[in-house]
């Protein structure tokens, strides 16, 4: 089923309007909505790529990125993403040929 526009920028609206609401025990930020309720708020059965990809561009539009994690999405603001480290090609070779040594795993969380 296609959701039009208008819909669709009604949802953006109420996802980033969330991002303010004090829940889950902090008084705002970034949070996840499980796909089968994203389903219901959008009135759909199914998600099309379609479909995300446009709410993807409307949440955007407002200054907040909505991440697929496939069964479920995560709201977070575009600038905390704008302030993650970067890497660049020397970090990439220097890696590349084994001069990194790092131990640390990939299950390590740095948020």
């Amino acid at each position: 089923m296609f959701v039009d526009k208008a819909k669709t920028e009604a949802i953006a609206r109420e996802l980033c309007d969330l991002f303010e609401v004090e829940f889950g025990g902090k008084p705002r930020g970034r949070y996840r909505i499980s796909e089968k309720f994203l389903r219901h708020l959008m009135g759909v059965t199914r998600l099309y790529p379609e479909t995300i990809t446009s709410l993807q561009r409307a949440v955007f539009e407002r200054g907040f990125v909505l991440i697929d994690m496939d069964s479920f999405f995560v709201i977070i603001g575009a600038k905390t993403l704008a302030t993650y480290r970067r890497v660049g090609p020397a970090l990439v070779d220097y890696e590349a040929d084994g001069g990194g040594k790092n131990t640390n795993n990939d299950n390590e969380s740095d948020e």
